[in-house]
């Protein structure tokens, strides 16, 4: 039997695999669902956007090994077909240019610390660029054109929700997937249905 696949190889359910649970989803779940195992391709950013912004990614979602969910390929899809979060803030331009300027900035960032791309900045750099952007501290050039937190908040968004929405992060962290249409029957605090795994200690 293959061994789940979580992000790095990492999870706190061992041998637990949500993908065992396929057959209980109906066609149109089960469709959605295991397309996100093919990340689609990047349509959206352009080559150098999206290295920038992979290693972004993985830099905030800890992602430093092998296997990687592309997070930024879920990110470009949403941005590519115009899938926006409905509302703006009133202090930022559209999410998508948001994105743009945020890979413009990151590279600017690590230009001051003599990388030639956030990309090629070694991996302590990358977690410091990041802190500080986190932490509303970047400025000049790209950064002065948005609000640095609000920026923060409209890219982790998207980011995280990418990150959440692939069966690997389901399988990390024990979730059983859609409830559709079996649903869930053991509620409450320390339930849990006979197929979802058991935490590690």
């Amino acid at each position: 039997m293959t061994p789940p696949t979580t992000p790095q190889g990492r999870g706190r359910y061992p041998g637990y695999d949500v993908l065992d649970q396929v057959d209980h989803w109906d066609e149109a779940t089960r469709r959605v669902v295991l397309a996100r195992l093919d990340p689609p391709p990047i349509r959206f950013f352009d080559e150098d956007e999206a290295r920038t912004l992979a290693a972004f990614c993985d830099t905030v979602m800890a992602q430093d090994s092998e296997p990687r969910i592309d997070v930024l390929a879920f990110v470009d899809e949403k941005l590519h077909e115009g899938r926006l979060d409905g509302f703006r803030y009133h202090d930022l331009p559209d999410d998508r240019d948001v994105w743009r300027i945020v890979a413009r900035g990151l590279d600017e960032a690590a230009r001051a610390r003599d990388f030639s791309t956030f990309a090629d900045a070694l991996p302590a750099e990358r977690r410091a660029i990041c802190g500080d952007f986190a932490a509303g501290k970047l400025e000049g050039g790209a950064w002065e054109e948005l609000n640095v937190s609000r920026a923060w908040e409209v890219v982790m968004r998207a980011v995280v929700q990418g990150f959440y929405s692939h069966p690997w992060a389901w399988n990390e962290m024990g979730f059983g997937g859609p409830a559709y249409p079996r649903g869930y029957a053991a509620l409450g605090a320390g339930h849990k249905e006979h197929w979802e795994g058991d935490e590690a200690s």
